[in-house]
């Protein structure tokens, strides 16, 4: 049983949430199974009204964090823009019915397609082909779960204990962490839970794709050490760059 309890307020089109994920990595490098993260889906809004204000917030959480972000997605320009992050906060609540691990790869999916890859996910059809990128995700059982009163009423139980919160917001162990991602690090650290020496980059692509950000939050290497390893790796074809979102999403090579 892992000592410690992470709770993650969120929702997969949150673009600070997109911003943390560098501090969730360090987390998971860092302790492993001593601690367990639960998503909760607070519903980032029902209805976008201006998409453009959602732009704006991308391009302001990608200059805090040095994560990636193509906002275009959320101009119109190429397509229309996602209407409501409900659908999406579902489809989470449907994936995670298939275990915790899933769950949080499917959001991971639903966090690169809104924040990387521009799409527009507030659709059956457009959540059902991001499940399949999952690997273990049974798409057909998803897909009957997506439609479910079920998870409608999972996700209504979400917005009851994310009711006010700012996002993302996070518990540890119980506690209110104030600040946010800021200090989540540190609330953990402070929990005595059972850290271990950090990964190299080549591990942290072997767990899922990585932003240069995540890899340096991961390892503890400065951005410059970590961008000259990985290029490294890229050079010795053992991972491969895909340049989106001005900047790079690294893949472990295959």
């Amino acid at each position: 049983m892992a000592e410690v309890e992470v709770i993650s307020y969120t929702d997969p089109a949150c673009p600070w949430s997109w911003a943390s994920e560098p501090v969730l990595r360090r987390i998971q490098a860092e302790f492993a199974d001593s601690v367990a993260i639960t998503y909760v889906m607070a519903g980032l809004a029902r209805e976008i009204s201006d998409p453009h204000e959602m732009l704006l917030s991308g391009l302001d959480a990608a200059a805090a964090s040095g994560m990636p972000v193509d906002a275009r997605g959320w101009g119109g320009r190429d397509g229309r823009p996602t209407r409501s992050t409900y659908p999406a906060c579902l489809a989470v609540k449907a994936a995670q019915e298939q275990g915790p691990a899933i769950g949080a790869a499917y959001l991971r999916v639903l966090r690169e397609g809104f924040w990387l890859r521009r799409a527009t996910l507030d659709t059956p059809d457009a959540l059902e082909d991001a499940a399949r990128h999952v690997p273990g995700l049974d798409g057909a059982r998803f897909a009957i779960d997506l439609r479910s009163s079920a998870i409608a009423e999972a996700f209504g139980a979400d917005l009851e204990r994310a009711r006010g919160l700012a996002l993302p917001s996070f518990d540890v162990n119980g506690a209110r962490v104030q600040d946010g991602a800021q200090a989540l690090a540190a609330a953990v650290a402070a929990t005595g839970a059972t850290a271990r020496e950090l990964p190299q980059p080549a591990a942290v692509l072997a767990a899922g794709p990585a932003t240069t950000a995540e890899v340096a939050a991961a390892t503890g290497l400065p951005w410059p050490r970590a961008e000259h390893a990985l290029w490294t790796l890229a050079l010795d074809f053992a991972a491969r760059p895909e340049r989106i979102g001005g900047g790079v999403l690294w893949h472990a090579a295959t």
